[in-house]
């Protein structure tokens, strides 16, 4: 199975429109029986998740009828979904509203994602910024590319490796348990400077761009993450597992660093992850 360039177009189409029709209008326009609690009170999910994702699951079912479909906010009713991945012949993975806290707090840091896998790799991803209009496209083997609203498109680039004192990066640490939560907490300080974004869109982003020198993850949700290793990797990073190994579709546990090259990601596994 293959995604041609007039199916990306498509693909890049559907987020943009589910954006402007779902998930815009209501952008800082809740009512408080619009968000409801997953399993905390900063794991939210809103009218516009729900939407978005029907939005486009509908189109990608009516172009690619024999294609698994696997939604963050449709997982629940079936998580066979997402070990299903690693074989699928044709996959796409949404998460409507990433940064859904964010976005209901009226943040505007929040992303849509999309992500393409072929018989269990990821051969394309989408990552649009509802707000900017933005949009990051990586293609395997093609690059990253950053396109602007107005048409602007640019190639992406991870940053140049540095002493860990200079680096600017984030590991989300608020996600994960003790002991490993206090650990690698207190060793963010080794870094020049760090942000948590609540965000993988907005992490992704950064980091395949160029703008921080690495990110990390323990939670590995295939909507969080396909898209943007894929950016990341095109845009010249290393990804891979704590224990060294590749990320790839339908693995959920084992957390997960980018970093520029190698050595910086054995560097950041070292001195802030700890292992």
């Amino acid at each position: 199975m293959t995604i041609s360039d007039q199916d990306i177009l498509f693909l890049g189409d559907c987020v943009r429109q589910a954006a402007q029709a779902e998930i815009m209008p209501r952008f800082r326009s809740l009512g408080a029986g619009d968000i409801s609690e997953k399993a905390s009170a900063i794991d939210l999910v809103t009218q516009a998740d729900v939407l978005a994702e029907a939005h486009i699951t509908a189109a990608l079912k009516e172009r690619f009828p024999t294609a698994l479909i696997v939604g963050e906010e449709a997982y629940d009713a079936d998580r066979s979904v997402v070990p299903a991945l690693a074989e699928a012949e044709l996959a796409f993975v949404i998460d409507p509203v990433d940064g859904t806290f964010n976005f209901a707090a009226g943040l505007p840091v929040f992303g849509t994602i999309l992500a393409v896998t072929v018989r269990g790799e990821t051969v394309a991803g989408i990552i649009h910024d509802p707000v900017l209009g933005d949009t990051v496209t990586a293609l395997k083997g093609a690059g990253a590319f950053l396109t602007r609203q107005d048409g602007q498109s640019t190639k992406l680039k991870v940053a140049e490796p540095a002493s860990l004192s200079q680096m600017v990066g984030g590991l989300s640490w608020g996600h994960m348990d003790e002991p490993d939560r206090s650990r690698i907490c207190a060793n963010m300080a080794k870094a020049r400077m760090t942000f948590a974004f609540n965000c993988s869109a907005y992490e992704y982003w950064m980091v395949a761009a160029g703008k921080m020198h690495f990110i990390g993850h323990a939670k590995l949700m295939p909507w969080d993450h396909l898209a943007g290793v894929l950016a990341h990797q095109e845009a010249g990073g290393h990804t891979a597992k704590f224990d060294g190994t590749p990320y790839r579709p339908g693995e959920t546990t084992g957390g997960i660093i980018s970093a520029p090259d190698r050595e910086s990601w054995q560097l950041i596994r070292r001195e802030i992850v700890g292992i």
